[in-house]
């Protein structure tokens, strides 16, 4: 009974003590002089209370006229933005006052924080990497402006972090091509390029081994869906993956499953060029035929 009568008074207390601590800030923001605005906006800023803090180093940045004041609240209301996790509006703000004061100690650090919040703001990999390509950009150029500065090295590892990211995405997309194709010619064509593509953007990536084996699989069940005319070049396509695969990785896990794969298409090319010589066999008979009919020359000329 005492405890629950403490926690009552105790939540009564943190109660009132906020509501005055806000009656405070609003009497702040209506009718404190701007010298009392700014140095409670340090006061939160110091404390911790990024909110207010940003609140009051909003409304002033325009009153400011140039001077340190202006720079530090334009400064610490870009870390305010970043500090409450807001870093789409951190990084354009960082941004922006390294435009405006070039020339200052905190410029360094500014385009740094303008970077790392597009970092922070990189999206999962399953989700668009627009921001991710940004942020990659916006890191390497801090590392070419500043390359002795001490937040190289780390610009330099979350570079390699988010190209990592770039790789996961560019790889569950080929797999996704793969996955959904169904042996649906389109989706299989699209498989093959994208893991083509993928192979160029990230050469020395840990999962081109798998995708070098689903470009042979998806390369075979392409040519099995195609039209008879175009089976012969994609079967020979199979052929030329497959030996790139072996050649690559000779003791793969998957050697196995895309030998199958290369002998099938071994049969079906020897079955189509099979087929071309009997038809060129039937063209031949044809023509030769006593009563074939004459052709018609291409230069116009009438046969003899």
């Amino acid at each position: 009974m005492q405890m629950t009568y403490l926690r009552r008074y105790l939540f009564v207390l943190v109660g009132l003590f906020m509501l005055s601590s806000c009656s405070k800030f609003s009497k702040l923001q209506k009718t404190g002089t701007q010298q009392e605005k700014y140095n409670a906006a340090l006061e939160y800023y110091k404390k911790g209370d990024y909110y207010k803090a940003g609140l009051l180093f909003e409304e002033l940045i325009p009153l400011l006229k140039g001077g340190m004041e202006a720079e530090l609240a334009e400064f610490y209301n870009a870390y305010c933005q970043y500090h409450q996790g807001i870093y789409s509006m951190s990084q354009y703000l960082f941004k922006k006052f390294y435009d405006t004061y070039a020339r200052s100690e905190y410029a360094q650090e500014a385009f740094y924080m303008h970077a790392f919040s597009l970092y922070k703001d990189s999206p999962p990999a399953h989700l668009d990497q627009s921001n991710t390509m940004t942020a990659i950009t916006a890191l390497q150029d801090f590392i070419n402006r500043y390359p002795d500065s001490p937040f190289e090295e780390e610009c330099s590892k979350y570079i390699l972090e988010l190209r990592r990211k770039l790789e996961l995405k560019a790889y569950e997309k080929a797999k996704l091509y793969y996955k959904i194709s169904d042996f649906q010619y389109y989706s299989l064509k699209s498989a093959v390029i994208a893991i083509e593509n993928f192979q160029k953007d990230f050469p020395d990536s840990g999962y081109n081994e798998e995708l070098a084996y689903l470009k042979v699989d998806a390369q075979y069940n392409l040519a099995k869906s195609s039209l008879p005319d175009k089976q012969k070049e994609r079967f020979s396509d199979v052929l030329k993956f497959y030996r790139a695969f072996v050649d690559k990785y000779p003791n793969s896990k998957y050697g196995r499953d895309a030998e199958k794969l290369y002998t099938e298409s071994q049969k079906e090319l020897e079955r189509i060029l099979k087929l071309e010589e009997e038809m060129q066999k039937l063209r031949e008979q044809r023509d030769n035929a006593p009563n074939a009919p004459a052709r018609i020359s291409t230069s116009g000329a009438q046969p003899k």
